[in-house]
């Protein structure tokens, strides 16, 4: 054997020697560690943390590669998540254990309550018509026009007007020698709610009047508009409501532990959001004395003065309320910093293991604000403890590791819909009830067009649509209550986007409103099969949902710069 071939063999079995003294080692103490441990390696997008797949690839809704998840949870609990112990003390993240009992528990004697403003149902009126007929011509074109007593608001083409005034130019040819006959017949047009001097304007002319006008006997703000140019009313049919404004009610929500605090004529300071430099005073006018089974509330109100018009009806607003004596919370309370709000929710942040960082979101209900605390009606328990400084860091941790988060509850459901179905509904009502979806989707697709113009068009239609969908056709009262709820919430949303002067506005308002639409068609059902859809990408990225007849993604939250984004999440009827 040459020498050359004897030095190829030495330096190849050297080369296979230090191959496994440095990497073969390595390479099993990892496969040991893999196969030990029972760990999969999963992947995931950067952009949306919901997905995750056991092999590389692309992400199915954007496109992007993947990366590799973070698996770092130390427990057997899927909902937790950990973050690092440099990453808690960078972020400054607190903790601190939920108080259950009063020991320790502040004493104040001051309650905040939360409430809406709405109109005062004893300034509330109804416009009808006292005679049959048809409209020819409608004055009153809108809601939250002003109307006022003797105003012209409709002429109608009456056959048995037609008719009576004819008996009216009978009669006065006889009145010398029939005068009861006469009279009778005035008094019968009276009835119509015709003055004197209408009467004797047709009997001086001696002519018949085809159209009648009609002038208002309420006076007030238009609130709900009920008929329109050639419908065909009745005698007492409503034309439409109208409230008083000048008057309005402020509504609060009592837990069922605090109503013993609380009494008529006790003076509240309440304020607004939308003038947080005034303070308007008042006095508990009513307590309700039935409590809300599901909420364990009951309804506390006072009346407040809006001659200046300054206070609107779905106004958010807070009263305080003075005690005679300190009280102190027999609740948990936590302090206002730990909850993070999301729609109609809110959650906080719970440390699962005391010894390493580990969390996990909880939702909770909300009870009184007392000083910088909240009440804990439900989902916590004392002893527990929670977040109460950095707890956005906390939430941007769960999304990131695609754990249950503030924006992420579930990654298939929409987090802002409260899943509500009713049995038994009749098909009339989910017919009306496909009308209303039906605007609302002649105003996403305006979206989808990126038309503000067109949009806030169609924004008015919905609401006249929503104005038009009452609960006379539905049984139970909890149907009823659903219905006025979310009702109330559309109105104020639709509101809020026609009077929005920019697409980014409008479409910010777009998905609280899409989520109210939706729980309406999940609770009562519309005959007609409608897609659920979702851009993870909408709303800086925390998400949006929208409803469409088309299985085809047109996305409302971005139109043609991203159309179509977005993928089916539900298919509902």
């Amino acid at each position: 054997m040459s020498k050359n071939l004897i030095f190829a063999v030495i330096a190849l079995a050297i080369g296979l020697l230090l191959g496994y003294l440095f990497f073969g080692g390595k390479a099993n103490e990892h496969n040991h560690e893999t196969v030990e441990g029972n760990s999969t390696e999963m992947w995931t997008c950067s952009m949306h943390p919901q997905i995750m797949q056991p092999e590389p690839g692309n992400c199915p809704i954007c496109g992007m590669e993947l990366i590799p998840a973070d698996n770092s949870t130390s427990s057997d609990n899927a909902r937790a998540f950990t973050m690092t112990e440099t990453a808690v003390a960078l972020s400054n993240i607190q903790t601190s254990i939920v108080n259950g009992s009063s020991e320790g528990t502040e004493t104040t004697n001051e309650i905040v309550l939360s409430g809406k403003i709405v109109t005062n149902e004893e300034a509330n009126s109804v416009q009808v018509s006292y005679f049959s007929g048809r409209i020819e011509n409608l004055n009153i074109n809108f809601t939250g026009e002003t109307v006022r007593i003797g105003q012209l608001i409709a002429t109608i083409y009456s056959p048995e007007l037609f008719a009576a005034q004819q008996e009216l130019l009978t009669a006065a040819s006889l009145k010398s020698s029939q005068p009861a006959l006469y009279q009778a017949v005035r008094n019968k047009l009276k009835l119509w709610k015709l003055s004197d001097k209408q009467i004797d304007a047709i009997e001086a002319s001696g002519k018949v009047q085809e159209k009648f006008p009609v002038y208002a006997t309420v006076s007030g703000t238009v609130t709900e508009k009920l008929v329109a140019e050639g419908d065909q009313v009745s005698q007492g049919q409503a034309l439409y409501r109208v409230s008083n404004l000048n008057s309005l009610w402020a509504d609060f929500d009592v837990y069922e532990n605090q109503i013993q605090l609380f009494e008529k004529g006790q003076e509240l300071s309440i304020t607004t959001n939308a003038y947080p430099n005034r303070t308007y005073s008042a006095k508990v006018s009513f307590i309700d004395p039935i409590l809300n089974p599901s909420s364990r509330t009951t309804t506390l109100r006072a009346e407040l003065n809006n001659k200046d018009g300054e206070l609107k009806p779905g106004m958010f607003v807070k009263a305080a309320v003075s005690l005679s004596e300190p009280v102190a919370s027999e609740n948990i309370t936590i302090p206002s910093t730990a909850v993070l709000w999301t729609g109609k929710r809110s959650v906080v942040y719970v440390k699962t293991d005391p010894n390493h960082p580990e969390f996990e979101m909880r939702e909770v209900t909300i009870g009184s604000k007392i000083g910088d605390n909240y009440q804990i009606v439900e989902g916590l328990n004392a002893g527990e403890e929670i977040v109460t400084n950095g707890t956005f860091t906390v939430d941007a941790a769960a999304q990131l590791q695609g754990k249950p988060s503030m924006m992420n509850m579930d990654a298939s459901k929409n987090p802002d819909i409260t899943i509500t179905e009713f049995e038994g509904i009749q098909e009339s009502f989910q017919n009306e009830l496909f009308n209303l979806v039906k605007s609302y989707l002649a105003l996403k697709n305006d979206l989808v067009d990126s038309n503000p113009k067109n949009a806030g068009k169609s924004g008015k239609e919905l609401a006249e649509s929503v104005n038009k969908l009452t609960t006379d056709q539905l049984k139970s009262e909890q149907e009823k209550t659903f219905l006025i709820s979310n009702k109330e919430e559309i109105q104020t949303l639709v509101q809020n986007l026609t009077q929005a002067n920019n697409l980014d506005g409008m479409r910010k308002i777009f998905k609280p409103l899409s989520s109210e639409i939706i729980s309406l068609v999940k609770a009562y059902g519309i005959n007609h099969t409608i897609y659920e859809q979702y851009c993870p990408m909408a709303d800086n990225n925390k998400g949006g949902y929208w409803l469409s007849l088309e299985e085809e993604i047109r996305n409302p939250y971005f139109g043609e710069a991203m159309l179509n984004c977005g993928e089916i999440k539900d298919t509902l009827n």
